[in-house]
């Protein structure tokens, strides 16, 4: 059945719908765990079990202690933040969380007082719902295609990429050895070595990688990952941003970041980096996924094609 023939016998069953039922029947739709159910498919229950097995390897806040330069940008933010990392834990599991006295939400603004501020979270990671609409809704086609995932960390773009896309070659590039050996005993154990390779690498001794991609994710990769001295940061920015843009230059190919280019670039204020090199290309943010789907975290996603 196709979308058409679909849409009308949604409507012809909604015609038979008692008026007084129908808003019942709409906020049926809009909470009910069964229709999630009914969407759900073998590809998100393996990335499922990958979660699942990467929250048990890892922290609560998903961090190592290596990260030091990590908790330092984290410290330094206005409001308190916490790590929590989208592709292991959804909503349903933080409130549970926060119902078991383990995770809080909130921060209490004068000690001892009922004056609290919501704390921030931020991850580094995709959460499932957010692959699936990367990967069916963002990005064409990708058979035959080499995607390049920069700071591959957990790897959660390379598993999606390989149970949502039919690209032919998935690579992450990961500075450190702990979360390479830990997506590599993934990779492993889950047989997905036909498709994944995860370099323990800085992305800018990379150049031949980058020049030969075809579709660039960067989600949060110089915004917290980098020396946090100002002045340095700006430094090492800079050139990891301009090794970038001088080396992934394929016309036609595609650029996936978050946050976008413009608030990436504007913190380090170089004029000489303005994204003069891509177009960023419109995305359909309005779809309906799974009641997990966070919309705000969508519109975070920007798409770009090298020109």
């Amino acid at each position: 059945m196709n979308l058409c023939d679909a849409q009308s016998e949604v409507k012809l069953l909604l015609s038979k719908v008692k008026p007084s039922e129908l808003h019942k029947l709409f906020n049926w739709i809009r909470t009910s765990d069964e229709l999630d159910e009914l969407l759900s498919d073998n590809r998100k229950v393996i990335l499922r079990h990958i979660s699942a097995e990467l929250r048990a390897a890892l922290p609560l806040d998903a961090m190592l202690p290596s990260e030091s330069t990590a908790y330092c940008k984290m410290q330094q933010r206005s409001r308190p933040t916490v790590h929590v990392d989208s592709f292991l834990y959804n909503e349903d599991q933080v409130d549970s969380l926060c119902e078991e006295g383990i995770f809080s939400r909130s921060y209490c603004l004068t000690c001892g007082s009922y004056k609290t501020a919501p704390l921030d979270f931020i991850s580094h990671s995709f959460s499932i719902s957010e692959l699936q609409f990367l990967f069916e809704n963002v990005l064409p086609d990708l058979s035959g295609r080499l995607l390049v995932d920069v700071g591959s960390r957990l790897g959660a773009v390379l598993y999606g990429a390989h149970v949502f896309s039919s690209a032919s070659q998935l690579v992450g590039v990961e500075l450190s050895e702990e979360f390479v050996k830990l997506q590599n005993d993934i990779i492993r154990k889950y047989q997905l070595t036909d498709r994944i390779q995860v370099l323990h690498s800085d992305v800018c001794l990379q150049d031949a990688l980058l020049q030969n991609a075809d579709v660039l994710i960067m989600n949060n990769v110089f915004e917290f990952f980098m020396e946090p001295r100002e002045q340095v940061r700006c430094v090492c920015v800079f050139r990891a941003w301009r090794f970038i843009m001088e080396n992934f230059r394929k016309k036609g190919s595609l650029l996936v970041t978050i946050p976008s280019l413009q608030e990436s670039l504007s913190t380090i204020q170089q004029e000489v980096l303005q994204p003069s090199w891509v177009e960023e290309l419109p995305v359909d943010y309005d779809v309906y996924l799974d009641r997990d789907t966070d919309p705000d975290a969508l519109r975070q996603i920007h798409l770009y094609r090298v020109i």
